[in-house]
């Protein structure tokens, strides 16, 4: 999940003055039609719930309350768990030195490769080898925390890179050691960004259907798909998809107003870049362990099982493999290409508007990446009939690209951010529209931003189960669904291959992160002698 900035100010006035010139209405007629179809689907979900509850059709099912108390109990353990791993490991990683740390900084960003579902199926399998059960609540918090913790990593290490020095060092001079400088200085000052990667972690909980269908939790993603598929009740299915949207539309709330508090602290008080602290000793191992072991879980364990069962890979060489990747990829490669595209509009649109409604207007296009996919599915499914009969594979693509908008546009939003806008008041001035300016000045400049985000919506699109799980026809599967229905049925020497794909895959993309991780690295002062005490 990324966040709109807030709408630019920075237009000249002789750009305001020629908002509505030809070449600028088309710009802003495009982008407004691009927010109409992102936001349909949604509008019209909410449409039929709300006819439901006036004509007394409203319902949540059999087992709608269970399902919900299920989700808010997966919610609350997953965001303690993974918001203190995320926050120990953000700190350590961020203001400590010990052997390792660099190849544990990035190794922090590898559970994002592997999806909670494949690695609820393998640790299911090695249980049952080893005659333990991998069932329940409690394994369902483990590995939902150790798949999303990340979120928090990434923002908290963030916030504690650029932690004021001055007020850290002043800290020390009063006599506070490093760890109640940590509690008293640094950790308020990360607690917005903190909070923002929990309301992220959250979203992934919501969406998630793979790992709790294996691990037999009620939650509301599973509770869509039954209530919608088995039970034949769309009323039930629409009242849970209402649930899950009012509890991620308050996740989305509250992601955006600490991201703004984070901005807002850290503005004009940092004082420079924060100290580090050589660590020694058993400290130095305590943090090598706590740095190690989530990447060990998420990763090494699939890769062990993989190792295990190399004997029966023979046997998962399926000749529906093939056609499996190819369709997995093509829709990849199809949705990052609508995503980047629609993307790039809007945020030239919002470039080139000084007006807050654009701002807004951008934001609002790009909030379907917080709508669960089952959601998602169930508001694209009347499409599916009259008056409109879209094909599924329509409904495949406009579902991918209105979900993944949001991780090409925020990207590009950034960039354009660090862009002079000197650039684009010289361009006009010497006569040029918005098309060549973007053609000669902004694409040149946009070719890294441009491929990160194309990347990770194409593995996004590939990882996706519950979107692709409801849509789908039936003669139609791809890898993360194959790989599911493998694992429910307890096949898993078929669904190695498969697993292995997903996973090679999500490690690329993790690995686009690292430069973006590893930018505060060429800031930091010298070690500070001091220990830890």
């Amino acid at each position: 999940m990324t966040q709109d900035a807030v709408p630019s100010s920075y237009g000249s006035n002789r750009l305001r003055k020629r908002h509505w010139q030809p070449d600028r209405l088309l710009l802003n007629s495009m982008a407004i039609l691009l927010a109409v179809l992102a936001l349909w689907p949604l509008i019209g979900l909410i449409r039929e719930a709300l006819q439901g509850f006036i004509n007394g059709s409203a319902s949540l099912g059999v087992d709608g309350p269970q399902q919900i108390q299920g989700t808010l109990t997966l919610l609350i353990g997953t965001s303690l768990l993974g918001g203190l791993l995320g926050t120990a490991n953000g700190w350590l990683l961020a203001n400590c030195r010990f052997p390792g740390r660099r190849a544990l900084r990035v190794a922090q960003l590898l559970p994002l490769a592997t999806p909670a579902y494949l690695l609820s199926a393998i640790l299911i399998d090695l249980g049952s080898r080893n005659a333990v059960r991998i069932h329940g609540m409690g394994w369902g918090i483990l590995i939902m925390a150790l798949t999303t913790y990340p979120y928090v990593f990434l923002l908290s290490t963030e916030s504690f890179s650029i932690c004021g020095r001055r007020q850290l060092e002043a800290c020390r001079s009063l006599g506070v050691g490093p760890w109640n400088s940590f509690r008293r200085i640094a950790l308020p000052m990360a607690l917005p960004a903190i909070g923002a990667g929990i309301a992220l972690m959250g979203m992934e909980v919501v969406n998630e259907l793979g790992a709790v269908a294996l691990l037999a939790i009620p939650s509301l993603s599973a509770g869509i798909v039954e209530t919608w598929q088995m039970e034949g009740n769309p009323a039930g299915a629409i009242g849970l998809a209402m649930i899950a949207l009012i509890i991620v539309m308050s996740l989305v709330g509250y992601e955006r107003r600490l991201r703004r508090r984070s901005r807002r602290w850290t503005e004009g008080v940092a004082g420079g870049d924060s100290p580090a602290w050589q660590l020694h000793g058993v400290r130095a191992l305590c943090a090598q362990c706590l740095a190690l072991i989530p990447p060990t879980i998420t990763l090494g364990v699939p890769l062990l099982w993989a190792i295990l069962n190399l004997d029966q890979l023979e046997q998962g060489i399926d000749p529906d493999l093939i056609p499996l990747t190819e369709r997995s990829l093509g829709l990849g490669l199809a949705a990052a290409s609508l995503a980047v595209v629609a993307g790039l509009i809007l945020a030239i649109a919002k470039r080139w508007s000084s007006t807050r409604w654009m701002g807004n207007l951008s934001f609002m296009a790009g909030i379907g990446y917080a709508i669960p996919g089952a959601v998602m599915a169930i508001a694209l499914m009347p499409f599916n009939g009259a008056p409109w009969n879209l094909a599924w594979i329509l409904l495949l693509l406009w579902g991918y690209s209105d979900r993944f908008l949001a991780v090409a546009k925020g990207g590009l939003d950034a960039a354009f951010e660090r862009l002079s806008p000197s650039l684009d008041e010289a361009a006009t001035g010497l006569g040029c529209q918005w098309q060549e300016v973007l053609r000669r000045v902004h694409l040149p400049l946009l070719k890294g931003p441009l491929a990160v985000g194309a990347l990770l919506v194409f593995v996004d699109t590939v990882k996706e189960l519950p979107l692709t799980f409801v849509l789908r026809p039936f003669d139609f599967d791809t890898l993360s669904v194959r790989l599911y229905q493998y694992a429910a049925d307890e096949r898993m020497a078929e669904s190695i291959l498969p697993a292995l794909i997903i996973i090679a895959l999500g490690l690329i993309a993790s690995l686009a992160l690292v430069p973006g991780l590893d930018q505060g690295e060429r800031k930091k002062p010298p070690l500070s002698k001091e220990p830890l005490t």
